[in-house]
């Protein structure tokens, strides 16, 4: 939002200086990004009219000029300007004066000279040399009345400032010169100057016929016809002064006083040629297939999901986004008609972004404009038509045509002054509540402790008794409110030792050699069915871009994303994690502070790991990582918690090359080698190796307890079972664990593992051979050979029982 401090100040003009003015909105949440100064220091730059234009005689590019610039004596000014003429009212700088800098930094100053023979006696300057825009096209063009001798920077007003202020969206109702008034006026205490919307009274009965059919789309559509007007006539100085300090381009009248109205007020409008416009007009929702050319010489397409204007022969515009072409106004326009809408912002957001352009309409429909200035605005732009476009005797007007079909419902908020002080942390009284809702103009009723607010019709940020606590805070002032200590401790609570932070998962991850990535929970709608199987994805209603349109249900495409975006850059070794949340369906789910209902939300650790297992060195040979690493990693990262690996086929990994992760028999993550058909669509030379797990499995932590430590030798047996080849290794684990649990001459046992897998050569075509080794101890005496045999026969006996093993000679 970009606007003159002078436009401002005639209607809210505080005795402050610009910088305070600027800090004042700033701490008052309207955020003064930038204040300009419309030109910067010159001096002796006087209005001047050009009397007489001759040719140089040494030139043919420069002329020779007599100039009256009010000093009494005509001054002879050599100039290059393509468009002076005679007559022409222009800027002169006059001998000795100064202008702005040059782009060396230096100012540049007015001498007596001569050029190519001839004497000037000064410069006559264009907008470029003055720095009021970079406009070297020719001289300045001043009206013919302007006072000669007058110094320009003040007929001109250059001191004034403009200021651009950074908005945050529920504030729509300051965007416009009158909203941020009446700002400084809450904030300062002087008086509010309403632009004048004095009704103009209807010279003729008719009304252009209207029908609102979509009454979720257009909540008020007013509008009048006004007939004779004269669209060539001149925008006053005034007014394009105030559109080109507001970042608008002056056009032609009739767009600058519609411009102009919408900049002043923040409501925008429309101007229809009503000589173009073919029986009524029909607010109402788009068909699938109507087109629309509009007024930036686009044609779009428009479907049951945008609003329209129509007449009897087509679409006329965008509603609340943008006019169409067929309407237009031109220099040729005699009759015209006016409107001013609400539509609802639900019926306007997302819209701009869907067409790829945005309008200064759309973005305050969008946000919410006041349903009650339709009128007000209406009656202003007539106003201004009839000053400036008028034809005496032969301009008539309509009367206002309000068609109101649903506006919004004014909801009170209650606001307790013990909360305000509480969240404020300053007290106050009822009588100091009071003033601040006058002030900003906020209906109320009160009692003890308790205001009722009503929030105005511009006014869409203001539904909850937070939001009126924020306005006693803005209109108090932030800087006065004081930097207090808390009035109650602090408890840090530490972590449990049973339970692991995710930053300790994350250090750990780190110290395996893994590094951090962050990345959007949006993706492709193709990852989730690549990797996850998952055709119904979670969408997004408003994406961001095509390619981030679904919420993910894993991590790996995110994961494959950033393996690919390494190799691209000739990294040819990845291993990274991520710690994040992944989006599910899940109907029992009900809203509360932390969910949503019908969704879960739970956070998983994933990591990935690419390329050589360690980088390139001596000391070790070059060898790529593979199932095993991961797994090796993923079991650091569990101990010394127990849990288990069993296989599993998953739409991700390749077959045979994936397992489920289980702990205390549930499955709680998955881990594998990417599918050779993945691998090849997303062009990886190598398959990855990649796991993902519950956040909230890793957390448990077990708390290190002591036991006695034997001080006796322990005693080591290797045994060599046969099994099939589908005998997973774990289910004799499992069997060894039970027997050491139920079978007390089995006890001693203090571990168990696995050294070798034969399969070949000597056994059959199904079998397998698995050698395993015990460490047996007793914690009370030295082992005996009877009861190490015995053992072990009743583990090589509960292997046979439980998964049809054999004891291999």
């Amino acid at each position: 939002m970009q606007f003159s401090e002078r436009w401002l100040r005639t209607m809210a003009d505080p005795a402050m200086s610009t910088e305070d003015l600027a800090h004042l909105l700033t701490m008052s949440g309207l955020e003064v990004e930038e204040v300009d100064v419309v030109a910067p220091p010159f001096t002796s730059v006087v209005v001047a009219k050009v009397l007489e234009v001759a040719k140089h005689p040494n030139a043919d590019r420069l002329t020779v000029c007599k100039v009256d610039a009010g000093t009494g004596e005509l001054l002879n000014i050599v100039c290059g300007a393509p468009n002076v003429y005679e007559g022409m009212t222009t800027a002169c700088a006059l001998v000795g004066s100064s202008l702005p800098p040059g782009e060396d930094g230096k100012a540049f100053s007015i001498k007596l000279g001569k050029l190519r023979g001839v004497e000037s006696q000064g410069m006559l300057c264009s907008e470029r040399e003055l720095k009021m825009s970079e406009d070297h096209s020719g001289l300045m063009d001043l009206p013919r009345d302007a006072p000669i001798g007058t110094s320009v920077r003040e007929y001109l007003d250059l001191d004034d400032a403009v200021y651009t202020i950074k908005l945050t969206p529920n504030r729509a109702d300051c965007l416009s010169v009158l909203g941020v008034a009446r700002e400084v006026s809450a904030l300062t205490g002087v008086p509010l100057v309403m632009p004048d919307d004095t009704p103009v009274a209807a010279t003729m009965d008719e009304k252009l016929p209207l029908t609102i059919a979509a009454p979720d789309l257009c909540g008020r559509f007013s509008g009048r016809v006004i007939r004779g007007i004269n669209a060539r006539a001149e925008t006053p100085d005034w007014m394009k002064q105030r559109l080109i300090r507001s970042g608008q381009r002056p056009v032609s009248a009739l767009v600058d006083i519609s411009n102009f109205v919408m900049l002043e007020s923040g409501q925008p409008n429309h101007v229809y040629d009503l000589d173009k416009v073919h029986g009524g007009l029909t607010i109402r929702w788009g068909k699938k297939g109507e087109k629309v050319a509009l007024l930036n010489e686009s044609t779009v397409e428009v479907d049951e999901w945008v609003g329209v204007i129509a007449d009897d022969s087509g679409l006329e515009s965008l509603a609340g986004i943008m006019g169409g072409d067929r309407s237009s106004i031109s220099l040729d326009t005699e009759n015209v008609f006016v409107e001013a809408a609400f539509w609802w912002p639900e019926s306007i957001q997302g819209r701009t972004r869907y067409f790829n352009f945005s309008t200064d309409a759309a973005h305050r429909f969008e946000r919410g404009v006041d349903f009650e200035g339709t009128i007000r605005t209406v009656e202003r732009i007539t106003a201004l038509i009839l000053e400036i476009c008028g034809i005496d005797g032969k301009t008539q007007v309509g009367p206002v045509d309000d068609n109101i079909a649903n506006l919004p419902k004014r909801l009170p908020v209650t606001m307790r002054t013990a909360r305000a002080e509480k969240v404020i942390g300053v007290p106050f009284t009822d009588d100091q509540v009071a003033d601040i809702f006058t002030r900003l103009g906020l209906p109320f009723t009160r009692e003890p402790g308790v205001f009722v607010v009503t929030p105005p019709s511009y006014r869409f940020d203001i539904s909850i008794e937070e939001d009126l606590i924020e306005e006693v805070a803005r209109v108090y002032g932030y800087e006065n409110i004081p930097a207090l200590p808390p009035v109650a401790p602090n408890v840090m609570w530490t972590m449990p030792e049973s339970r692991r932070s995710p930053h300790d998962i994350r250090r750990q991850m780190a110290d395996m050699d893994y590094q951090e990535v962050v990345n959007y929970s949006f993706v492709e709608e193709s990852w989730e069915t690549d990797f996850a199987a998952n055709d119904n994805p979670i969408r997004l209603l408003n994406p961001i871009s095509s390619q981030m349109s679904v919420m993910r249900s894993t991590l790996l495409g995110s994961l494959i994303a950033n393996v690919r975006y390494n190799l691209n850059r000739r990294a040819t070794r990845v291993r990274v994690f991520e710690i994040a949340s992944v989006f599910l369906r899940n109907p029992e789910q009900v809203d509360s502070e932390k969910t949503v209902a019908g969704y879960d939300q739970p956070r998983h650790l994933a990591a990935i790991a690419y390329g050589p297992v360690a980088n390139e060195q001596w000391g070790q040979p070059a060898r790529n990582v593979d199932f095993f690493d991961v797994k090796a990693d993923l079991e650091a990262l569990f101990s010394p918690r127990a849990f288990r690996f069993e296989k599993a086929e998953h739409p991700a990994f390749h077959p045979g090359r994936c397992a489920r992760i289980l702990r205390e028999g549930k499955a709680v993550g998955v881990i594998g080698e990417l599918h050779p058909l993945w691998q090849q669509k997303y062009e990886l030379p190598l398959s990855p190796v990649f796991f993902e797990v519950a956040l909230d499995a890793l957390q448990p932590d077990e708390v290190p307890v002591y036991t006695e430590i034997s001080r006796f030798p322990p005693v080591m047996r290797d045994i060599a079972l046969l099994v099939e080849q589908s005998v997973p290794v774990s289910r004799l684990m499992d069997v060894f664990e039970m027997t050491r649990k139920n079978d007390p001459q089995c006890a001693i046992m203090q571990s168990v593992v696995l050294f070798d897998d034969y399969r070949g050569k000597g056994l059959g075509e199904n079998e397998k051979s698995l050698a395993f080794r015990f460490t047996l101890q007793d914690n009370q005496s030295t082992l005996q050979d009877d009861a190490v045999d015995a053992a072990i026969k009743a583990f090589v006996a509960a292997a046979e029982k439980g998964s049809g093993a054999r004891l291999r000679t």
